[in-house]
């Protein structure tokens, strides 16, 4: 039976052709999307490994590595709301494509820094080269997905980050070993091998990509159709009176809340990046091996990223998923912080810690996009973005100023750990279930 409130066209279309439809928007656009968060967050992260070797060669300190490598999310979060303006101004295409290519470039520089203040500049100008890739991507995302396909669609180019783990951290360990290549330190190798894909990526992303569905030629028309009418169905049940202007969505407290509670899913995946390499070292353990140590984690990050993202969407519940995942990356930091001494031991603590910190992040960009609608939407996704992207300064600039206090980095992880359990409390309390319920409703009224 069709349904009044859904346009003409949708509830008539057959459940196998709505299928075959999202199946073929997506084996065409999440691919180039997944691929290029590998490459972004390798290059975000790389310089985990590096400093293997350059903290003797340049002469820094903990603390010099901890703000630098927090310096990154400053120009990230500061950029970032004007780019997704810009992103819903120009199109995904030019946007995303002057992301990559610029990122590229300046994580390649990396290679040539030589003082503090060189590591600090660059640092920022690739945070601020970067800023709008993630939100953008989200943002983009929701000009082809509903909101209850965005949960598994959200997942798959989530699991970027996580992949990048599985592939960067055991191609980073082998590059730092290629010492002496073109008369460069192995830290100069990751930097430049590493920095080269994203050229090339964004060059091809720019005769690849479509902003929308409306006009491309690999749909026929009645796919489209299917395509922009689930969308017109799915916002028409946003209450829109609320939330349509981005003035309006700077008003709304949940907006606060949920930024507030995405400072520690940035600080937990940072932390877990940026410091599992030194966590092993300290232990004992050779670059190489660090590099393998490192990626088998994120195997279970995939994993748990999809369990999670599946099980979201099965039962429309956003809040609880998301409190159980980050706290138990929360509560591995914190044992991780006590110091095992261990190498399996801390090799499991962090396949926890990464497997948490991870799978919540697809679970709570579910929120945002269902929550907010029309002008709001762009600014509100990139704004949350953006001060999320202060966990991201926070918690390596925390690390590595306690361990140049302490002489250890058990105390600063088992403080971001701490952070991420708090970010579950805030959403839990912050947004009550009935906000999720009630958008559960609209949702099964709109696609009944």
């Amino acid at each position: 039976m069709g349904n009044a409130n859904v346009p003409a066209g949708v509830a008539l279309v057959h459940s196998d052709e709505v299928e075959n439809t999202y199946r073929k928007v997506a084996l065409r656009i999440v691919p180039l999307t997944v691929v290029a968060y590998i490459i972004a967050y390798i290059d975000r992260v790389n310089v985990g490994f590096a400093k293997l070797q350059f903290m003797q060669d340049l002469g820094f300190s903990e603390a010099v590595y901890g703000l630098g490598a927090g310096l990154f999310f400053i120009g990230y979060m500061l950029f970032e709301i004007p780019s997704n303006l810009y992103l819903e101004k120009v199109g995904a295409r030019l946007t995303l494509a002057r992301i990559m290519i610029l990122w590229g470039l300046i994580s390649a520089g990396m290679a040539f820094v030589s003082s503090p203040v060189q590591f600090y500049v660059m640092r920022f100008l690739l945070g601020a080269a970067e800023a709008g890739f993630f939100p953008g991507i989200i943002l983009y995302l929701s000009y082809w997905f509903p909101s209850e396909r965005r949960a598994r669609i959200t997942s798959f180019f989530t699991m970027g980050g996580a992949v990048a783990g599985i592939i960067g951290s055991p191609l980073s360990g082998w590059l730092l070993t290629l010492d002496g290549l073109h008369g460069l330190r192995g830290w100069q190798v990751v930097f430049i091998y590493e920095g080269i894909p994203a050229v090339a990526l964004g060059v091809f992303a720019y005769l690849y990509m479509d902003d929308k569905p409306q006009k491309v030629k690999w749909l026929s028309t009645r796919e489209k159709d299917i395509v922009v009418n689930n969308l017109q169905a799915d916002r028409q049940s946003v209450d829109s009176a609320d939330h349509s202007t981005l003035r309006q969505a700077f008003r709304d407290p949940i907006v606060y809340v949920l930024a507030i509670a995405y400072i520690a899913v940035i600080a937990g995946t940072s932390t877990i990046a940026l410091w599992a390499p030194s966590v092993l070292r300290g232990l004992g353990v050779t670059p190489s091996m660090i590099g393998i140590l490192t990626g088998a984690p994120f195997i279970l990050a995939v994993a748990a990223m999809y369990l999670l993202g599946l099980s979201s969407d099965r039962m429309l519940e956003r809040r609880w998923h998301y409190a159980g995942a980050i706290s138990a990356a929360g509560a591995s930091l914190i044992l991780l912080g006590l110091g095992t001494g261990n190498v399996p031991l801390t090799v499991a603590l962090i396949a926890v810690a990464a497997s948490g910190a991870w799978a919540s992040l697809p679970v709570f960009w579910t929120i945002p996009p269902a929550y907010l609608s029309g002008n709001a939407r762009a600014g509100g996704i990139a704004f949350i973005s953006s001060v999320g992207a202060i966990g991201g300064f926070i918690s390596p600039t925390i690390v590595g100023g306690i361990t140049s206090l302490t002489g250890s980095l058990y105390y600063g992880l088992a403080s971001v750990g701490a952070m991420l359990i708090l970010s579950a409390v805030i959403l839990l309390l912050g947004i009550q279930s009935k906000t999720i319920h009630e958008r559960k409703v609209e949702l099964q009224g709109a696609t009944a």
